[in-house]
């Protein structure tokens, strides 16, 4: 859901055509907004001592967030910052913040590379996680989530919110709807691909488990088939499969510790097909970051010889 651009200060009016217009652009600027709003509250319930937006106000600001770390709180201030060069187009004399005070960029994590292998026994991993009352078929969703993360490249919004309505067998296709700048797309996928989603429906037709054209992919019992707890965004950062093998030390044990290490500790990942690298698959990849995986064990997610032609 969006969160909505409500503000109450002075600057109320340059707030909210500043988020009204990144919107137009097609971003959902949720995490922006909230943050712009933190700053309107303090200008609103201060406005005797902060009648604008100055140096005092923002450092007064600033100091609400000394409990977070360094590059969060550079983060934060430089949205701020963009917004005061936005508010300068209008009012030349507007205060803008020094980003040279800001606290320094912290030093970016070295990607690892996954080797076949090392993928090869993420799957393994996953087959061996513990059933529940609420995930029965948490070793099936979760080896589907990583099936269609590490080969497909979407992300991680896009897999939680597929259902099964959305795979086309015939035509070998995933719809991604409405994804980012609110567009659809449908995603070629491979023999070997739909054969895992085939097989984890006939599973969940075995199990007596919905398999109605509104359930989601990524499947469990808990409030009303949301998708997999694990995969949540608010418990995970976006695609990556830390999160669940963090929860479950003997899946974990399953890999190599510098695997487990890198995956708990790291932002996210996808998997760029064999045989599609080239600019062709930008209709269909959603988006690349963190750890980038080049391959898959041929003997486990092998792409057929069409894949490159399709993504052409």
């Amino acid at each position: 859901m969006t969160v909505p651009a409500a503000f109450e200060s002075r600057l109320a009016p340059f707030l909210t055509q500043y988020v009204n217009w990144k919107r137009a652009l097609g971003r959902r600027f949720d995490r922006t907004t909230r943050t712009l709003q933190s700053l309107d509250r303090l200008l609103h319930e201060q406005a005797a001592q902060y009648p604008d937006l100055n140096a005092t106000a923002f450092q007064a600001w600033c100091r609400t967030l000394e409990d977070l770390a360094s590059g969060v709180r550079r983060d934060r201030m430089r949205v701020v910052y963009n917004f005061c060069l936005y508010r300068r187009r209008t009012e030349p004399r507007c205060f803008v913040p020094d980003p040279a005070l800001f606290p320094k960029r912290h030093q970016s994590i070295r990607p690892y590379i996954f080797s076949e292998h090392d993928v090869a026994r993420l799957l393994l991993a996953a087959s061996g996680l513990k059933r529940g009352p609420r995930s029965p078929l948490r070793p099936e969703m979760i080896r589907l989530a990583i099936v269609l993360l590490f080969t497909t490249g979407v992300r991680c919004g896009e897999l939680l919110r597929l259902t099964l309505g959305d795979y086309n067998r015939r035509d070998a296709t995933l719809l991604i709807r409405e994804s980012k700048f609110h567009k659809s797309r449908l995603l070629p996928i491979n023999n070997h691909i739909a054969d895992e989603i085939e097989r984890s429906v006939r599973t969940r037709a075995q199990w007596k488990l919905p398999v109605s054209s509104d359930t989601a992919f990524i499947w469990n019992a808990s409030k009303g088939g949301k998708a997999i707890q694990e995969l949540e965004p608010a418990m995970l950062s976006p695609a990556s499969p830390s999160r669940m093998f963090h929860l479950h030390p003997e899946a974990a044990a399953a890999t190599d510790s510098r695997i487990s290490a890198q995956l708990c500790g790291s932002s996210s990942a996808a998997l760029v097909p064999a045989g599609c690298r080239r600019g062709g698959q930008a209709p269909f990849i959603g988006y690349l970051h963190g750890a980038r995986f080049h391959s898959v064990d041929p003997l486990l997610l092998a792409l057929d010889r069409a894949a490159p032609d399709r993504c052409q």
